[in-house]
């Protein structure tokens, strides 16, 4: 870029970050989370209400634009990092078959519900699957954060809502990945065999990116930690394995390149407590600080919401009823088959209702590889506005009979974290 948009960036970053936090701290003093703040902040400063990125200032509304979408692309990848990190496989066995039952029926339920849904709008049944993909996430920071001001994050729920929402969250991506690479606009005219091989490519890939993940990344970074040299720096190499899967990921296994940085979070999730403090203290304020508000609030700069048509007002109320409707269900349902009492499954079929961060993504990715078109693509971001505005006085309601947890139990992992960012 050349000096005089250069100096524009700033200002225009400047004003991005500081939108973002002063409306995710407004959110979060109203008990809303801060990620419903910065949405909101996006919507404000996009073609919605001020159109920031063209006002007389900017010379060159494009490619600012631009660079403000690379640096929220690098945000997301920073982003799905940090929640690879939060994995913590001890603390989540006891509620192994819950978590798989559960957020297996809470990732399938939406999308299978979502293509009637759609379909009748007029929209293709690919369409509608990617929507129904979109529909099959969950941000379980935003209901993390109210069961934490709540005292009960540590309770049966609690623990069951972080193993259920990992596994929501591997399915999630999973099912991206293979929409992408099967159904995106570059496999139109692939035949079956490639398509297969498209598949099979796919699952090498990801085979082999957590074998090397869970084996060799933790001996690794623990070589590495023992030479004094490289002990102030596990926190870069951690970022330089996130790029370098990141970038495998899409290059040599055609899945998306969060794929690969959740895959080095969960990898790097087995390092000694030391090395992981390490890699989050540095991680977490250049993300939650600088490149995850970029993220959020760029789906607002991309995002008209006075142009979405009267006719798309009631695919956007029905798609709101199959996320809430299929998400309780589909969980609450797994959790009851799992173990948990009617109660309980229900509360954790509540915490599950949020798209949050993970919806913005998976969308976001959806429409950059041309699998969303903008039309379509804005009800669907006011589904997920809803959602996470929603979930927290509904995580409210359905624990106020609830006893308050007196002990605070095991430290909080970097999901946790990131909610109160």
């Amino acid at each position: 870029m050349e000096g005089g948009s250069v100096v524009q960036l700033f200002l225009a970053l400047g004003l991005i970050i500081g939108a973002a936090q002063l409306a995710g701290s407004a959110a979060r003093s109203v008990g809303q989370p801060r990620v419903f703040g910065e949405l909101l902040a996006g919507v404000f400063l996009g073609p919605t209400l001020l159109n920031l990125l063209h006002w007389g200032i900017f010379d060159n509304p494009e490619m600012l634009g631009h660079t403000i979408k690379e640096l929220a692309e690098l945000g997301v990848l920073f982003l799905m990092f940090a929640v690879g990190l939060e994995v913590h496989l001890p603390e989540l066995l006891s509620v192994g078959k819950v978590a798989i039952l559960g957020g297996t029926l809470g990732a399938v339920l939406p999308l299978v519900a979502s293509i009637p849904i759609v379909a009748p709008f007029g929209y293709s049944v690919e369409t509608a699957i990617f929507v129904g993909v979109v529909m099959s996430a969950t941000s379980v920071s935003i209901s993390a954060q109210t069961l934490l001001e709540l005292g009960v994050l540590r309770t049966k729920e609690g623990v069951g809502l972080l193993a259920m929402a990992v596994a929501d969250d591997i399915l999630a991506i999973l099912l991206v990945s293979i929409v992408i690479a099967t159904l995106g606009p570059n496999t139109e005219a692939a035949s079956v065999g490639e398509l297969l091989w498209i598949f099979v490519r796919m699952m090498l890939y990801l085979a082999g990116a957590l074998l090397v993940a869970w084996f060799v990344l933790p001996r690794l970074f623990a070589w590495l930690h023992r030479r004094t040299q490289f002990t102030q720096s596990m926190a870069a190499f951690a970022l330089i394995a996130a790029l370098l899967f990141g970038w495998s990921a899409e290059v040599l296994g055609g899945v998306a390149a969060i794929t690969g940085a959740f895959i080095t979070g969960m990898g790097l999730s087995r390092t000694t407590e030391r090395i992981r403090h390490q890699i989050e203290n540095a991680v977490r304020p250049i993300s939650y600080s600088f490149l995850v508000p970029i993220f959020f609030v760029n789906v607002g700069l991309q995002t008209d919401l006075t142009s979405i048509g009267g006719d798309m007002i009631p695919l956007a109320i029905l798609l709101l009823v199959v996320a809430v409707v299929t998400k309780v269900v589909g969980c609450g349902f797994g959790a009851r088959l799992g173990g948990f009492t009617s109660g309980e499954s229900l509360r954790v079929g509540v915490c599950m209702i949020s798209r949050g961060e993970v919806g913005l993504i998976i969308a976001s990715l959806l429409l950059s590889a041309g699998m969303l078109e903008q039309r379509l693509f804005e009800p669907v971001f006011l589904v997920i506005l809803l959602t996470t505005v929603i979930t927290p006085p509904l995580v409210r309601l359905v624990f106020r009979n609830y006893p308050t947890a007196i002990d605070p139990g095991p430290p909080r992992t970097a999901r946790d974290t990131a909610a109160e960012v």
